[in-house]
């Protein structure tokens, strides 16, 4: 028989029918003669039962104990059956075949499986492999429920959006692979040419230039699900190949994207889960990030804003402040409020949270703390009483709220701030599982500015259309769609004027050769008539693993690479012989091939 039902779908509807089932052992055991059988594949878990005493014929009851006996774990295998009811006291709530069994017919063994390096059944986190042996046999780790269960997520979700992408007048179009390299921020990956020897093809960063090019063409809408290459080192929520849902749209402001974007994700939201997702998303300015959550993607979800309280204690003879203040730095802190923490936050963390602030960098933390309608704590003999009723004002204090303070340079004060709300986020358990906050990070500026050299970078990249005359200090018409404390993707307008694009580029250092070089093409395509236009790109991986709850997005890929960018299933990378080398006119040199005496 052809299989007629997966391991996921059998339900009490199906009892008495005739049922041809295939898949994988996941587990068996013998009770007294009566052999059970997790019977495992994509969809779900069924269990089999073997029971001599209802099999009537004896020639059948051997071939399927001859059968069974080779059924090692993970075997690939065929049986035949009839569904039955379990016994109540047998039924398993927690799987969705739970109160059905098949009771075996026929067996028979597709393959015989190895004894597995790892268990493949639901197993807690405690009790996997390392992650090595998990990409070593990724194979064998994608039949766990729970890798089968985001891939198919996954798929759900670009479904969705491909849908509502083709409902708004999307198409999608690819974008080559083999591009020129083009100094865009990362590393490349290259590729050397055999045809042309001793040049490189550059694997895309991002379908930047293309997906511009593309709006010269006319095309108006795009989209593609994009794979894209940095050469850069991995962590968490980076690989060197990712994957991401491209978009770029003609005759549109920074509004236009945003909305067509709130209305994908709402889209996909109601595909998904069957909720409708509150929209429009909340909008923050990159100034108000920072200053407020010492972050350019702040975690929404909870308040903790940081406090700025300079101009207050200013006058006060703190030494400490004093000295921060002579060396135009700030003063800032949070005020964690008694209802808040309750009595979480005793002496011994707050000594914990002075050495994590240390370990940030920063010279570290002063603390009050308020009772009987005044401020406490070793420090607040240096501040009067005018001066303490106005801190208690503008951080709004009631009795038991615990104010933490920071003192030193701006920016090291506003990232220390974002990492010290992230800290106590955790530790009073702010946040609720399974909730989400969307919002835009807008009014970005154009360019990042070294303090030290004063050399210029995009904030973003250098192809957004600036929003003001030109200088050091202009602003971008870019925008983030974070959440969560995770940013999503980046948009922006783009430039379509060929002369600016070109000045742009000569105030980040490039020169003339060099944009004549490596952008030359590119601006030849904005001469001719190129309209405003605009896009943004989501990180797939990124934006799967937060909805799932993963902490790495190699657990929503099927493939991935391990921390050093190696791939541990097929070697990658490795070595080329030598043959190949020579056609594409590559020198091949071991280490331990050269003389040390050789080298001048």
């Amino acid at each position: 028989m052809r299989r007629t039902h997966n391991c996921g779908e059998l339900r009490l509807a199906d009892i008495g029918k005739k049922v041809c089932m295939k898949g994988w052992v996941r587990f068996s055991r013998d009770h007294g003669g009566v052999e059970f059988i997790d019977l495992a594949d994509a969809y779900g878990i069924t269990q089999l039962v073997f029971d001599p005493e209802d099999i009537t014929n004896n020639a059948d009851k051997d071939d399927i104990s001859k059968a069974l006996r080779s059924f090692s774990r993970e075997s690939a295998v065929s049986v035949d059956g009839i569904v039955r009811r379990r016994l109540p006291d047998t039924e398993d709530p927690k799987n969705r075949t739970g109160k059905v069994e098949v009771l075996i017919t026929k067996a028979e063994v597709l393959n015989r499986s190895k004894a597995p390096p790892f268990e493949l059944g639901d197993q807690k986190e405690s009790v996997l492999p390392g992650e090595e042996t998990r990409l070593k046999y990724r194979y064998l780790d994608l039949r766990r429920t729970e890798m089968s269960e985001a891939l198919r997520f996954r798929h759900r979700f670009i479904k969705a959006a491909r849908e509502y992408l083709d409902k708004t007048g999307f198409i999608e179009v690819e974008t080559p692979i083999l591009t020129k390299s083009t100094p865009e921020g990362a590393r490349d990956f290259i590729v050397p040419s055999r045809v042309h020897p001793g040049t490189f093809y550059a694997l895309p960063q991002s379908p930047q230039l293309f997906k511009q090019m593309l709006m010269v063409g006319g095309v108006d809408k795009y989209y593609q699900v994009a794979r894209c290459f940095r050469d850069e080192d991995s962590r968490a929520d980076r690989q060197p190949e990712f994957t991401q849902l491209d978009m770029e749209m003609s005759f549109v402001d920074s509004k236009d994207i945003q909305d067509m974007i709130e209305g994908l994700v709402a889209y996909v939201w109601k595909a998904i889960y069957n909720k409708t997702l509150k929209t429009p998303f909340k909008r923050i300015s990159f100034d108000d990030a920072m200053n407020k959550y010492g972050s350019d993607k702040p975690d929404l979800r909870y308040g903790l804003p940081m406090i700025h309280i300079t101009d207050i204690v200013k006058d006060a003879p703190y030494d400490i402040f004093q000295k921060v203040l002579s060396k135009n730095g700030i003063i800032a802190g949070f005020n964690v409020k008694g209802k808040m923490a309750g009595d979480k936050i005793g002496r011994n963390e707050v000594d914990r949270l002075i050495h994590f602030v240390k370990s940030t960098g920063l010279g570290g933390m002063t603390w009050m703390r308020a009772a009987d309608g005044t401020l406490d704590s070793n420090i607040v003999k240096y501040f009067t009483p005018e001066v303490l009723a106005k801190l208690m004002k503008k951080m709004d204090v009631e009795d038991g709220d615990l104010l933490l303070l920071l003192a030193g340079p701006k920016k090291a004060v506003l990232e220390t701030g974002g990492q010290l709300r992230k800290k106590l986020a955790e530790d009073l358990e702010l946040t609720k599982p399974g909730t989400y906050q969307f919002a835009w990070l807008v009014d970005c500026p154009m360019f990042e500015i070294d303090p030290a050299s004063g050399k210029k970078d995009p904030f973003h990249h250098p192809f957004v259309l600036p929003t003001g005359p030109l200088s050091d200090n202009v602003g971008g018409a870019s925008f983030d769609l974070i959440m969560n404390g995770a940013e999503l993707g980046s948009g922006s307008q783009r430039i379509h004027d060929p002369e600016i694009q070109r000045k742009i580029f000569g105030m980040l250092g490039y020169r003339d050769e060099t944009i004549e070089r490596d952008f030359g093409f590119f601006l030849e395509a904005l001469g001719y008539g190129a309209p405003p236009h605009g896009g943004i790109a989501l990180g797939i991986d990124r934006l799967i693993s937060i909805l799932l709850g993963k902490e790495t997005i190699r657990d929503v890929i099927a493939f991935p690479k391990n921390k050093k960018a190696q791939s541990l299933l097929d070697g990658s990378p490795g070595k080329v012989d030598d043959e190949r080398l020579e056609e594409l006119q590559i020198l091949s040199i071991a280490i331990d091939d050269i003389d040390i005496g050789d080298i001048e």
